[in-house]
């Protein structure tokens, strides 16, 4: 209980730090006018797409668990999923709703722990394999200049090449059940992901940004990479702290990019917040 209290407050202290390491590093008089001067219709074309994103990934995790020959039903499933994204936005590294799932369908259906914590790290997986595959995309065409032997091109090369044998050694080794269903639940991560960069896309058209949009959405890939890592409560600050540190490597504002990292957290607290009322109502 100690440790684990211990580590609570660590990550705490971790997501303060780096939120005054942001607003140390910005005019937070310029991002609040940034962020005033959003066009809502843009927002709200962007919260839907996250919405319809949402149940995307809803859709891929209950394959996993029909795998494990958990049946159920897919609004049952949405509703789980929404009090997970609730437990997500407060607790360490957006990781506290998967054990709730696996507490509360293991109290339920039986389904031994092992079996469940392999779902839903599958379902993780997945979805981080994706987003680090399309993140090597963008780099094919960032191709920016950088202090390494390798090229930023030939960097995201070697990714796109790496990733899915990588993957799939993975899933070898540790997921074996699930090898039937990777092809549509992998299909299920891209309509995720491809979702949220174009709900990150309608973000940058209400603050305006015509410009330097690539990077942008490349540096918010490697942010949203940085987020699921279990250092700040809810990914806040490390999101941030990553646009104000690659402003100066890719030439984006930092005031802009980090009125761009709050107003999707914006967008994604108020999506997780719905997990209260499928709570409580249900």
């Amino acid at each position: 209980m100690i440790k684990k209290r211990l580590k609570f407050f660590l990550k705490i202290f971790l997501t303060g730090l780096a939120l005054y390491l942001v607003f140390n590093k910005i005019d937070t008089k310029t991002t609040w006018k940034v962020i005033q001067s959003s066009n809502p219709g843009w927002l709200f074309l962007a919260w839907v797409l996250f919405v319809i994103s949402k149940f995307f990934s809803a859709i891929r995790l209950n394959i996993y668990f029909k795998d494990i020959g958990l049946q159920l039903p897919e609004m049952k499933n949405v509703k789980l999923y929404a009090i997970g994204m609730f437990y997500n936005l407060f607790l360490p590294g957006g990781i506290g709703g998967d054990g709730y799932k696996v507490y509360l369908l293991n109290k339920i259906h039986k389904i031994p722990v092992k079996q469940l914590l392999s779902a839903v790290l599958l379902d993780r997986g997945n979805g981080l394999a994706v987003l680090l595959w399309l993140m090597f995309c963008l780099m094919l065409i960032l191709n920016l200049p950088w202090d390494f032997p390798v090229s930023m091109f030939w960097l995201g090369i070697l990714g796109l090449v790496a990733i899915p044998p990588g993957f799939y050694l993975v899933m070898l080794l540790f997921f074996k059940q699930f090898m039937r269903t990777i092809p549509s639940s992998t299909g299920f991560s891209f309509l995720n992901q491809g979702l949220q960069l174009c709900s990150a896309y309608f973000i940058l058209m209400s603050l305006g940004v015509q410009q330097q949009v690539i990077p942008y959405l490349f540096v918010f890939l490697v942010s949203s990479t940085v987020s699921v890592l279990p250092l700040t409560i809810g990914g806040v600050g490390a999101r941030e702290l990553v646009f104000v540190l690659a402003h100066e490597y890719v030439g984006i504002d930092q005031n802009v990019a980090v009125a761009f990292s709050l107003l999707f957290f914006l967008i994604s607290m108020l999506t997780s917040l719905s997990g209260v009322f499928v709570k409580y109502k249900g």
